[in-house]
């Protein structure tokens, strides 16, 4: 296979899964916010600074009133913003379009009906009273496109390749959404003094990454930093989990490496490393400094990608 076929569809999977993490944390975040306890939870800046967290944390860079209309079509609509939910679909469909002789017509046409569907969507629509109907449409389809992706393509390496790009980004994204929810807590402590342990962003965040039903399940209590960050990073079974992700991550890149060892300086060697690492991590060694743990681990995933790129996806 060629490195630029592979590099098409190892991104047309992570855009797939970038536009439905993106759509379900804006419908969650704000709608989520409506009912909220505290009046900081529920002012629009906060909100909407939570969003930017996650789609572009360099928009935050800028001190400013953001407007809620602009920061919903910039994350939704706006062709001219890379980070929106339409760019990313957007790029879906090219890196399918670049990789057309390897993947289903089911998949296929399945990826440009969202492009289309999306790219027809009315921006005033969307941004006066859509926001719930296009971010459940979006989640509706990528869920589609992956029944797609399973049911349709051969489970050997095209599949493989694709799913490396779903679960690293499934990683990336779902650390990135901790990190906005943590930093969220932790501006609710320093301005309404409540605690960051048992404060009510942590439910948001289960919600935002459609876990809160299975956590509950699994721990019988109510939510707290301390349970949800051990079921969303630590536990295997969570399908949505840092550790879920890494063992995938580690068995997709197998199929592509071979059974053979693989080299110190191959992504196969590091995400084999890092899964190790991480199987024997304890929520102390999470908690201990979340901080410095997230940047960590936003740095391991940054380089797992690097080594993916050089060794199988890069066409210089």
């Amino acid at each position: 296979m060629l490195a630029r076929v592979a590099n098409n569809l190892f991104w047309m999977g992570r855009y797939i899964e970038r536009s439905e993490h993106l759509a379900r944390y804006l419908k969650v975040n704000y709608f989520s916010s409506l009912d909220a306890p505290n009046e900081l939870s529920q002012s629009r800046e906060f909100v909407l600074r939570s969003m930017l967290f996650v789609a572009e944390e360099e928009e935050l860079k800028n001190p400013k009133t953001h407007i809620e209309q602009d920061v919903i079509y910039n994350i939704g609509l706006n062709p001219e913003k890379q980070y929106s939910i339409l760019t990313s679909i957007k790029n879906a469909q090219q890196n399918a379009s670049g990789a057309r002789d390897l993947i289903s017509t089911e998949l296929y046409e399945a990826i440009n009906t969202l492009n289309r569907t999306v790219n027809n969507y009315s921006p005033d629509v969307f941004v006066k009273n859509g926001l719930f109907d296009f971010t459940t449409m979006v989640s509706t389809q990528v869920t589609l496109l992956r029944t797609k992706i399973r049911a349709t393509l051969l489970h050997d390496e095209v599949y493989a390749i694709i799913m490396l790009g779903i679960y690293i980004e499934r990683a990336n994204q779902v650390i990135r959404i901790i990190n906005s929810k943590y930093n969220d807590a932790l501006i609710e402590k320093v301005n309404l003094g409540e605690s960051v342990n048992t404060s009510y962003e942590w439910t948001t965040l289960l919600k935002c990454v459609e876990v809160y039903d299975m956590m509950r399940r699994h721990y019988r209590k109510v939510p707290t930093s301390h349970s949800v960050l051990e079921f969303l990073i630590l536990n295997p079974k969570c399908p949505r989990s840092i550790m879920n992700s890494l063992n995938n991550i580690k068995c997709y890149i197998n199929v592509i490496a071979g059974n053979e060892r693989p080299h110190p300086d191959s992504a196969a060697f590091l995400i084999g490393k890092l899964t190790a690492e991480y199987e024997y991590k304890t929520i102390d060694d999470v908690q201990g400094n979340l901080k410095s743990f997230i940047e960590t681990l936003v740095d391991d995933l940054s380089l797992v990608g690097e080594k993916m790129d050089k060794d199988y996806f890069s066409i210089y």
